[in-house]
């Protein structure tokens, strides 16, 4: 897992290149924008710290931790 990856949206980093006036390509790479949230999961008594994409904080947001913890573990996410 690369460390700019949304657990629960799966963004990565973007990549091209990029040119310059005199039209000289290199390459870049474009970062989605993640950040690590703790969450306190009630049913297990504890924390739990996300690597989440801003979208996938607002679907944290509309679905409840609890229901996106028991979807990321569905899908083979250790959490």
């Amino acid at each position: 897992m690369s460390s700019r990856h949304c657990q629960l949206t799966g963004r990565k980093p973007g990549f091209g290149k990029q040119v310059s006036h005199s039209n000289r390509r290199t390459s870049r790479r474009w970062l989605p924008n993640t950040q690590r949230r703790r969450y306190w999961l009630a049913s297990e008594g504890r924390y739990v710290v996300l690597t989440l994409s801003v979208k996938g904080i607002k679907t944290v947001d509309r679905r409840g931790v609890e229901a996106v913890v028991a979807a990321l573990r569905a899908n083979g996410e250790k959490v």
